[in-house]
This record gives C-alpha cells, sequence and structure tokens, in this order.
C-alpha cells in the first residue's frame, strides 16, 4: 500500500513538473506583454510625465480626477458605447443571415464564403484609405450617384459632419467584421447533429421551423460569445476610425483609443493618457463583466 501511495505521488510530481515546463514559456508572455503592462498603465497614471524626459512628478490621484470631469473623455465613452450597440446590431444578425444561407445551399455556396469573408482579411488601415475615396465629398460613389439622380453637380459629406460621420464610420467596420461573425456561426451550425434535422423531418416539421425552433436556439453560446467579441472589440476600437477621421470632425468620432492616442503621442501628456488608458480598462472590464452577468443561456441540450 505505502509504495502503491509513494508511486502514486511520484507520478503526480512528475506530471507538475511536466505541466509547469511546458506553461512556463506561455504564462511568462502573458505576464510580459500583458499583465505588466496593464500595471505598468496604472502606475504611470499616478505621474505628470511627457514620456520622454527621466524624471517624472509624482501626482498621486490628480489625473484620475481629472479624467472623471473630462467631458472629452466621456462624450468619446458615449461614442464607443454608440458604436458597440450598432456593432452588435449589424454585424452579429447579418453573420447569422449570411452563415444560414451558406449552410442551407451546402457546397454549391462556397465561392461566396471566399467572397464574402475577404474584406476580414484586409487590412483595417487598407479599408479605411479605400473607404476614404469611397465616401470622398468630391468623386465619391454617394457624390456620384446623387449628381446621376439630380443632374447637376451635388456633394454628399459623410465623414465632415456629424454624427454622419460616425454612423458612416460604423457601416465600413461592420463591412469589414461581420463576415467573421459568418464564419463563426457556420461553425457553430456545422457542430449541431444531422440527427436532430432528421428527427425534426420526421415530427413534421419544414425548414423554417427547424431552423426557428431548433437549430438557432441551439447557437445561443454562440451567440453569447459573439456579442461578448463584438462589444469588447468596439470598445478599443481605434486603427480604422484614426485613418478615416482622425477623431473629427470636432470630436465627432473621438473614441477612447483616439483619446487616449492624442494625449499620450501628439500633447505627450504620457500621464494623463495612461490615466484614460487605465480608465478604457476599467470600463470595457465592468462592461463585459455585466454582459456575462445579464446574457444568460441555456448551454445544455
Amino acid at each position: 500500500m505505502q509504495k502503491t501511495n509513494d508511486l502514486a505521488r511520484a507520478e503526480s510530481r512528475s506530471t507538475a513538473i511536466a505541466a509547469t515546463l511546458f506553461l512556463f514559456p506561455a504564462i511568462a508572455l502573458i505576464i510580459l506583454y500583458m499583465i505588466y503592462p496593464v500595471i505598468d498603465t496604472f502606475v504611470t497614471s499616478g505621474y505628470s510625465w511627457n514620456g520622454i524626459s527621466a524624471d517624472r512628478l509624482f501626482i498621486g490621484f490628480d489625473n484620475w480626477k481629472t479624467l472623471l470631469a473630462d467631458r472629452n473623455f466621456w462624450s468619446a465613452f458615449g461614442h464607443n458605447v454608440v458604436v458597440m450597440v450598432f456593432s452588435i446590431l449589424l454585424q452579429i444578425p447579418i453573420g447569422l443571415l449570411l452563415a444560414t444561407f451558406l449552410d442551407a445551399g451546402g457546397r454549391k455556396l462556397n465561392i461566396f464564403k471566399i467572397i464574402w469573408f475577404f474584406p476580414y482579411l484586409m487590412s483595417s488601415v487598407a479599408i479605411a484609405f479605400l473607404f476614404n475615396y469611397i465616401l470622398a465629398t468630391n468623386g465619391g460613389i454617394f457624390s456620384t450617384i446623387a449628381e446621376i439622380i439630380t443632374g447637376k453637380h451635388t456633394t454628399v459629406d459623410l465623414l465632415g459632419k456629424s454624427p454622419q460621420a460616425l454612423y458612416a464610420v460604423i457601416g465600413v467596420m461592420a463591412w469589414q467584421f461581420t463576415p467573421f461573425y459568418m464564419v463563426y456561426f457556420i461553425a457553430g451550425y456545422s457542430n449541431i447533429s444531422t440527427s436532430l434535422y432528421e428527427a425534426a423531418v420526421i415530427d413534421g416539421a419544414n425548414r423554417r421551423q427547424y431552423l426557428f425552433k431548433v437549430a438557432i436556439p441551439m447557437l445561443g453560446p454562440i451567440f453569447k460569445t459573439a456579442c461578448t467579441m463584438s462589444m469588447i472589440g468596439s470598445l478599443k476600437y481605434f486603427d480604422m476610425i484614426w485613418n478615416m477621421t482622425q477623431g473629427g470632425p470636432a470630436g465627432g468620432t473621438e473614441l477612447m483609443a483616439t483619446y487616449m492616442y492624442k494625449l499620450s503621442f501628439q500633447q505627450w501628456k504620457m500621464g494623463y493618457g495612461s490615466a484614460v488608458a487605465a480608465g478604457m480598462f476599467i470600463l470595457i472590464t465592468i462592461i463585459a463583466l455585466l454582459f456575462q452577468k445579464i446574457f444568460v443561456v441555456k448551454e445544455d441540450f
């Protein structure tokens, strides 16, 4: 009996050593590139610093007090919330619709998977420059269509006026990221056993009834994860909106990330910029936790 216990302890010890050796590189990278930067951001938020000079002046919670009363920050947060809501309302349903169409069509529609997924493969910076030309006041698609309809020179300024600019950027974001959720829902459909469809048909259900009564309800966990990813992603958008509007016009498309960038790397207020970044981290975490708590789905069928 004692020998058996010794062998079990030795096996457990060797397993723990092997697990530690294999996990150490991943844990070290997570600590170095994820945990440490977050901690350092909170530490830097307590200083008045331009990000370059060696001397930093410790000012405690002054940056946080300024942040709480900063209308520009809360306006940017409001824009992030608008982007978040419309991202979920546009990207998730359209992605589900496209996935449902492709799942029903089978292999003969595989070409559409490639075509529709292409926008997601493009760089956000490249897409921003592309749509800057498409939405241009002079020579853009909408201005050209307006000229054709009216028969005279007409300009449609979607990126130069607020709030049109924000909704134009939201549309571009949806164009790029909807294909990701399309593929995500296709994967969800593929995990549903075909026996469920056969059983539904035997019970007299048609394709529409199977879809709304069986298939889509079973995608509940997929919906929750997709909405969470869309929500978190929309709260930290930067590259596309920076290259399209840089937060303009007059702050009409300013997001928390673009506001933080301007403070840190244009105005050289690294301390206050770190406070804004830390504020972003706190707000995103709170919203994500609340969403996970409120959005409850049945995962076992």
